[in-house]
């Protein structure tokens, strides 16, 4: 029951989302895209003091919560389910937290024997709210303060489901030597964010931001108020980052895009994925076919074979 009322709440979350916090959006050409090095397509700061564990409300059965201690009086809730190398840590999108994985982490547990863990950005789920604006460099900070507090400290595969895709970029330019491979999920790239597309998804997401800041009584619109409040500059910096050439990565397009209906945005969308992968050596593009962007709730089994085989590659 409880995961069917997830799916549904993810189902409502994430077109809210969609403008400003789930896609960057192919509104605007993102430039020609090469083809990609390999390409496929699947049918079916300071470490701070030791956290503290404490009940696992909302994380799978077999899963410890620690609430670590981020520093500025606020705490982050990490879910552990225990295992070997490497360690699996999931990251969701816009809006949703930790839970948006609970179907996930028992099979990449029985599959891949690893450590599992996922973790409520600042502001979701159960770890505290930081105001002003979103970023996702101090995201990416975060996301190392957690791993440095469980003593994960080497050997990471990354897996970052869409707005999560900015936290990913940051966390392995800063740490490529923790980062042993990364999955992106129908996530959001740095070529996606040119100047003209930035103008087009502040003016597209006026009216949903307008309508959660007369609200903002929930996490997910204080988020959206939060992604919104510093979006130019923030998406403007990004577009100049690049990945690790020595990361390996796997991008999963979906193949219904955040644009469903919109051909010409799917298309672009589609373009600046393979654009990302033919940037760089050890990438590989997938198509899941038959997905919406929500890839994870529509085609686990393809997120679940793309992890395999990159802990399958990292050995």
């Amino acid at each position: 029951m409880r995961n069917d009322l997830h799916r549904r709440r993810a189902r409502r979350v994430l077109p809210t989302m969609l403008l400003l916090a789930v896609t960057a959006g192919a509104l605007a050409a993102c430039g020609d895209a090469s083809t990609p090095a390999s390409s496929t397509s699947s049918s079916s700061p300071t470490p701070p003091a030791p956290a503290a564990d404490a009940p696992a409300s909302d994380s799978p059965a077999d899963a410890a919560t620690h609430m670590v201690d981020a520093g500025a009086g606020r705490s982050l809730a990490f879910h552990v389910t225990p295992g070997g190398p490497p360690a699996i840590v999931l990251d969701s999108g816009g809006g949703m937290d930790s839970s948006y994985w609970d179907d996930l982490v028992p099979q990449l547990a029985a599959a891949t024997g690893s450590t599992i863990i996922t973790y409520d950005r600042a502001g979701l789920g159960d770890s505290d709210e930081v105001p002003g604006a979103w970023d996702p460099q101090s995201a990416a900070d975060d996301l190392e303060t957690g791993l440095r507090a469980l003593d994960v400290t080497q050997d990471v595969v990354l897996v970052a489901h869409s707005q999560a895709g900015e936290v990913a970029t940051y966390f392995t330019r800063a740490n490529p030597q923790l980062v042993s491979g990364a999955v992106l999920v129908d996530a959001n790239l740095p070529q996606l964010y040119t100047d003209e597309t930035i103008a087009r998804l502040i003016a597209l997401g006026t009216p949903q931001v307008e309508a959660a800041k007369a609200d903002p009584s929930t996490k997910q619109n204080r988020q959206l108020i939060a992604t919104a409040e510093n979006y130019a500059p923030m998406h403007q910096a990004y577009h100049q980052v690049t990945w690790p050439d020595d990361v390996p990565v796997t991008v999963i397009v979906a193949e219904k895009t955040p644009f469903d209906g919109l051909p010409k945005d799917a298309q672009r969308w589609r373009d600046a994925a393979a654009a990302f992968v033919a940037a760089g050596p050890d990438r590989t593009l997938v198509t899941a076919e038959g997905s919406s962007h929500d890839v994870p709730i529509d085609r686990p089994d393809i997120v679940l074979a793309e992890i395999e085989t990159m802990v399958a590659a990292r050995d």
